[in-house]
């Protein structure tokens, strides 16, 4: 493999028979006055010459629906490999778009990706198999007794749509209620759905609750489950008002760890794909920032009181008795062990943390 990409000869626009090498695996800007043929060097030169020799690989049929470039005037051209061009004015401030989208190599990826991807298991590292229905039923019968769930199968993930097809197709199937989005509905009712945002919609097979004998009748449902939706099903359970949250186990006959539990559906481009739900960091919402408060600039000098100003933003140059803040900080202030005029680096850590986060009473 060539170190470095070496030109011969160049007389593209205002290049005057001129000799270059540039080195690979480095990031290389070409700087200079207006008119001294950057472009004609970058554009219509190097990245002209690559795409060229990219088409004449292909079949006469793939040329006939790709343009193709002139050739460049020079003499040689060696070390060249495959070239992408970005158009300089086609930058944006989006934090979604990047060279990958741009250039659209990232739609190639998530296919790769997708295609020829292993899932493995996130807490124990294993690679992830098809799990049969026995294997399913047996893992749902572990549920302690008593417990009401629901099987529900995700006839929709993610996907954008008023979905009128598949509530009626479930109406006339038999079936009494949807989720949607996390919320339940009755098929019996007009179900309106925002066309142009993403719905998750999930039509509820059963309403059971955990006894030794349910076997029988939840391979059933879960069978059911299903053949609606190509091999994968959630059971979701049910808490009673004392007993908190619930939980959702997702199953599918393609991919499961039989250790823990955790079922992935078949790999799909748009699990890898930031600007997907299905494949977004649910932080971040696929935008790779955060926003977070920075104490330095709430309190850029902690040695003041609260009274004296510690607190720098949201207009609080101080807080009197008369203001409308200042009883309510004297209150908790009165809990958590801090007062008006005590400098804020002396507060205990608690009520640091009450400050900023609340208490949450």
């Amino acid at each position: 493999m060539p170190t470095d990409l070496t030109l011969r000869g160049v007389r593209v626009n205002n290049l005057k028979n001129i000799d270059v090498t540039i080195p690979r695996d480095k990031l290389v800007v070409f700087t200079g006055l207006s008119g001294s043929g950057k472009s004609s060097l970058a554009f219509d030169t190097i990245y002209a010459e690559g795409h060229r020799r990219f088409v004449e690989s292909l079949s006469s049929y793939a040329r006939m629906f790709l343009g193709q470039l002139d050739k460049p005037d020079l003499d040689s051209i060696e070390g060249l490999s495959p070239a992408i061009s970005i158009d300089q004015k086609t930058t944006s401030k989006n934090p979604r778009s990047t060279v990958g989208t741009v250039t659209e190599i990232y739609d190639y990826l998530r296919l790769l990706y997708a295609r020829v991807g292993i899932p493995h298991c996130p807490v124990c590292g294993k690679e992830i198999r098809q799990q049969s229905i026995d294997q399913i039923i047996d893992r749902i019968m572990t549920l302690p007794e008593g417990t009401r769930f629901m099987v529900l199968a995700p006839v929709v993930r993610a996907e954008k749509g008023r979905h009128e097809k598949v509530f009626e197709s479930a109406r006339k199937s038999g079936y009494v209620r949807v989720r949607v989005d996390g919320s339940m509905w009755d098929l019996s009712e007009t179900i309106t759905l925002d066309k142009n945002k993403k719905h998750t919609v999930e039509v509820v097979v059963d309403r059971l609750v955990m006894r030794p004998d349910l076997q029988s009748r939840l391979a059933d449902s879960v069978e059911t489950a299903l053949g609606l939706t190509d091999g994968n099903v959630i059971i979701a359970t049910v808490p009673r008002e004392s007993e908190g949250e619930g939980e959702e186990l997702t199953f599918s006959q393609k991919y499961a760890c039989e250790e823990h539990g955790i079922s992935f559906t078949e790999l799909e481009p748009r699990m890898f794909s930031f600007n997907n739900p299905a494949g977004a960091c649910p932080h971040c919402a696929g935008l790779g920032v955060l926003r977070r408060i920075s104490r330095e600039k709430v309190l850029p000098d902690d040695s003041l009181s609260l009274r004296d100003g510690a607190i720098a933003v949201n207009g609080f140059k101080s807080l009197e008795e008369e203001s409308w803040n200042g009883p309510l900080f004297e209150a908790v202030g009165k809990r958590f062990g801090f007062t008006m005029d005590m400098p804020v680096c002396e507060f205990p850590e608690e009520a640091r943390r009450v400050l900023f986060e609340v208490s949450g009473d």
